[in-house]
This record gives structure tokens, C-alpha cells and sequence, in this order.
């Protein structure tokens, strides 16, 4: 979101509002929205430290739901911009809707199963009255959905943007691993970190892994992280210069299909979690296991990552979306939708 909001900033007409919510509170990761340079004009607390599984996150979405609609009921938004699947996203768009504020949806139309991600993509969809579709594919998905056409902006990624001027680390690790769970019982969810452990370890020497988020099964994750060096948070700015400077980031983080295509670095998919998603040159999947983690890696070593063309955009999104923001006279659209056919 960060060249977004850096792109509504210098947009004349437009006013950034910040809100901090979910995870950031969690992790108290929300310090680098100020050390960016943004203030944070709310925020919202949903998850609880120490608690995760589905039910966690479903009372934390409840919790969402109430917390943005105080936040929105005093702050008088004329729009509501969200990004993604996330249950704050999805507890962002609907208190707003719900409350008759307009809502634009960043990368809506995507496929990417998660844990309940992509049915909750699709509902923000239906919630939003803009669309900032990433791709042509995802444009052209939304419209089947019934969103109406002169609403889908095909902008591209703002995750995109900014990456052609990232230097890479020097001495930095060559092989990243980054796992999330896919909401499978903890038992599973252990065993199948393990897998993927067990089928870096010949690169154990250039290795950097990376804690999981808090979607449900990440306890089991963390279990068979248990002895092995793990860092929590990287901030963005360096993650970036991190994943250059890597030849390939292992596991089933988004930021592999995406941001690592644009910095020119080859990406083993394992499991299910991005499946839908559209796939560069340089993504090798492959299922759970250390055998398959270990083939698909030795696969996707092979790759020059650097030739790779993607379908992300050209790195000006966040410019094109602000651009809309400011273009669209929000008082006149109907918050009320309808289909489109």
C-alpha cells in the first residue's frame, strides 16, 4: 500500500487517511507505517496475542467490523481504499459498505486459495464500488462477476512499484524460505514445515527463514521452526534488497510470484496457497515434502529469473490509482450495487 498512499499524498484533492489495524497491532509492526513517514489517524484491534485458529480469526473479524465502524463514523471518509483477502481487509469493507461509505478494491479478482482468502477477496469485491484489478485476468474476472465496467481499472500492483531502483544486499543469503500456513490442523501443518526444512538443509549454509504469519495452523508452523534460526519481521525496504540479492525464495508467500518475478529471482511454490494465482516463468510448484521441495528447488536454481516477464504492471500503479481517487466524484456514486447483468 505504501506507494499508494505516497501517490494520494502528492495527488491534489486528496486527503490520506491512516488506519492501522489487525496484525500490525499484533506484531507491533505498526511503527513502520510512522517511520515511512505516515501518521496513523486510528486504529482498530482485532486479533488477540497468543490466540489463532479459525474461530480466533472469525471473532477477530467481528471485532473488525465494530472497531472500522466507529473509526469511519467519526472519521467521514469519502472512500474507503483496501488491499487483498485479509479478514481486516474484509472487515474494513464491509463496515464501510454496511455504513454507506463508498469502498475501492486493490487487486480484486485475483485467485489465491489461503486459508479463506480468496472467497473473502471475492466478497470485498461485491463490496467495493472501484476496482484496482492487478491484471488483465483479474479485470476481466470481476466483470464475469457482475461488477459493472466502467467501475474495473486495470492499474497493476502497487507491489511493483519502486522495484526497478531496489539494490540488492550484498553477502546476503542466496536461499529464503517463507511458509505460511494454509489453515490445516496444526499436526499437518508441522509436518509439512518440516518437509520443506528438511529439503533446503543442503543450502543450510546461505539460508534465511522467516517466521510464518498468524492465519490459522501457524502454531504447528512455529513447532517445527523450533531450533531453527527464524527472523519475525524484516522491514519492507530491506526485505526487498534481501530478496534481490537472493536465487530463489522457497515456500508460499505471494511476494514470490510477484515482487521476486520484478527483482529477477526464481521462486519454489509448495502446497496449495497461491493456487489460481497468475504464475511467472520463474515459479517452479511443487507439493509438501522434502524430496519435491528439494527437486523444485534444484529446478528453479536452473532458472534465469532475470529474463522472466510478468503480468504485474509497470510500476506505476500507485500514480494511476490516486489519479482515479481523485478523478471520481464520490458523492455521486450510489452506494447501493446491483449486478451487472
Amino acid at each position: 500500500l505504501e506507494p499508494v498512499m505516497r501517490a494520494i499524498k502528492k495527488q491534489k484533492g486528496l486527503k490520506l487517511k491512516t488506519v492501522v489495524a489487525g496484525s500490525h497491532l499484533v506484531a507491533n509492526t505498526w511503527g513502520d507505517v510512522e517511520r515511512a513517514g505516515f501518521v496513523i489517524d486510528a486504529r482498530v484491534r482485532m486479533q488477540k496475542r497468543g490466540e489463532s485458529g479459525r474461530a480466533a480469526d472469525a471473532a477477530a473479524l467481528g471485532r473488525g467490523v465494530s472497531g472500522y465502524a466507529q473509526v469511519f463514523d467519526a472519521m467521514k471518509p469519502d472512500v474507503v481504499v483496501v488491499l487483498g483477502d485479509r479478514i481486516e481487509v474484509f472487515a474494513a469493507a464491509s463496515a464501510a459498505h454496511v455504513a454507506g461509505v463508498c469502498v475501492a478494491h486493490i487487486h480484486g479478482g485475483d485467485r489465491a486459495e489461503g486459508v479463506a482468502d480468496e472467497a473473502m477477496r471475492h466478497a470485498t469485491g461485491k463490496l467495493a464500488h472501484v476496482h484496482f484489478a492487478a491484471t488483465a485476468k483479474s479485470a476481466k474476472r470481476l466483470l464475469r462477476m457482475g461488477e459493472l465496467e466502467d467501475s474495473v481499472h486495470v492499474t497493476g500492483s502497487p507491489a511493483v512499484d519502486g522495484l526497478k531502483e531496489i539494490e540488492a544486499v550484498e553477502g546476503g543469503p542466496s536461499v529464503l524460505v517463507l511458509q505460511h500456513p494454509v489453515g490445516g490442523s496444526d499436526a499437518e501443518e508441522e509436518r509439512w514445515m518440516r518437509g520443506t526444512l528438511e529439503g533446503v538443509k543442503r543450502w543450510a549454509g546461505e539460508l534465511l527463514v522467516l517466521g510464518p504469519n498468524g492465519d490459522a495452523g501457524s502454531v504447528g508452523v512455529r513447532r517445527a521452526l523450533e531450533g531453527t534460526a527464524t527472523v519475525e519481521h524484516v522491514p519492507r525496504e530491506q526485505w526487498l534488497r534481501v530478496l534481490k540479492g537472493a536465487r530463489v525464495i522457497v515456500g508460499n508467500s505471494s511476494a514470490g510470484l510477484i515482487e521476486a518475478s520484478v527483482l529477477g529471482t526464481a521462486c519454489v511454490n509448495v502446497g496449495p496457497r497461491q493456487n489460481g494465482r497468475e504464475k511467472p516463468g520463474s515459479v517452479v510448484d511443487c507439493d509438501y515434502g522434502a524430496r519435491r521441495v528439494r527437486e523444485a528447488v534444484e529446478k528453479a536454481l536452473a532458472i534465469n529469473a532475470g529474463r522472466v516477464r510478468h503480468p504485474y504492471g509497470d510500476g506505476r500503479s500507485g500514480e494511476r490509482i490516486a489519479a482515479l481517487l481523485a478523478a471520481t466524484d464520490w458523492g455521486a456514486v450510489d452506494v447501493r450495487k446491483r449486478n451487472a447483468y
